[in-house]
């Protein structure tokens, strides 16, 4: 029996072009190593002929960003009907609206932080929010864009409202959370999904987990398993997954959180957000954890390549 044809869909025309073609690389020589016959697929606007005339057995999804995790490519592929990995295309779509997806949540109980939604072009002068707070584009992602203002600041950030705004007109502003950052991986669909480890990000010289924390080498430290109480541990672990099959994922996603257990500290447990479309290389959030749950890097990968199927 001949290997399994895997496209490996990468780089792509969003901000996040450069982390995609990290990950696609590194999944495409990963997916090479367990057997599959692999083609690296720098995304373009003519992706729908390219792979028509590939037609691969899977299409591996490493895009990030628009076009590739708000369910645009997961739309072409379903059209083309090539299996792919990741969520769907309402998932996807969802889970990359901020404000869509935090009332999803928030409908099946999950804790979310009180917020706005805006067209940055009417903050003006007046807070939108009682300060501390944070402005997020609705639709991007690796912290493009977020801007926290502290309870000092006197009037909303300037650069939000200014030309050299580049993350669209629809903007969140939401309350600021403080505490630790928290992630966790789940994977699987609907009642068979089910949480991976939970992973505390410490970000080094950077106030939150933007994006050089992210993606610079020695910008955050990860400590798997979280040090947290076992009851809280659990308790954000129950909450991916219920983010996770509220929404519709599938395949493997990873949801943020904010835990507010430091001195003084109010003691909340926040979602942030679900994200479809992962990092993927091997020392990325989800497969560090997974790779902590018994999944290394490659048979991982061949889990969401046996995975992947149309109508997700």
């Amino acid at each position: 029996m001949s290997a399994k044809h895997v496209a490996v869909l990468m780089g792509g025309f969003s901000s996040e072009r450069p982390v995609s073609l990290s990950s696609g690389e590194a999944c495409a020589a990963a997916l090479e190593g367990e057997g599959y016959r692999v083609t690296r697929v720098d995304v373009g606007r003519d992706v729908s002929a390219v792979l028509s005339a590939l037609r691969p057995d899977v299409a591996f999804n490493a895009l990030h960003g628009p076009f590739g995790e708000d369910g645009t490519i997961q739309g072409v592929l379903e059209y083309l009907e090539i299996p792919y990995t990741h969520s769907g295309i309402l998932a996807s779509s969802l889970a990359m609206d901020k404000i869509q997806a935090k009332r999803v949540a928030a409908a099946v109980g999950i804790p979310v932080a009180p917020s706005r939604l805006l067209n940055r072009h009417e903050i003006g002068h007046q807070h939108p929010l009682p300060p501390p707070y944070v402005i997020k584009p609705v639709r991007e992602g690796s912290s493009f864009g977020i801007v926290i203002v502290k309870e000092d600041q006197s009037h909303p950030p300037q650069i939000v409202s200014s030309p050299e705004w580049r993350y669209g007109d629809l903007v969140m502003a939401e309350r600021y959370v403080a505490g630790r950052e928290l992630t966790c991986g789940v994977i699987g669909a609907g009642e068979e999904a089910r949480p991976l480890g939970v992973t505390e990000i410490v970000p080094l010289g950077h106030a939150f987990y933007d994006y050089e924390s992210k993606y610079v080498k020695g910008g955050s430290q990860h400590i798997l398993p979280a040090q947290i109480l076992p009851e809280i541990y659990q308790t954000v672990q129950e909450l991916a997954v219920a983010a996770h099959r509220a929404i519709g994922c599938r395949g493997a996603s990873r949801s943020d959180f904010r835990l507010d257990d430091g001195e003084g500290g109010t003691g909340e447990l926040i979602w942030l957000e679900v994200n479809t479309q992962p990092g993927m290389t091997p020392t990325s959030l989800l497969p560090e954890i997974a790779a902590h749950a018994g999944m290394p890097f490659g048979k991982f990968l061949s889990w969401l390549v046996e995975d992947a199927s149309c109508l997700r």
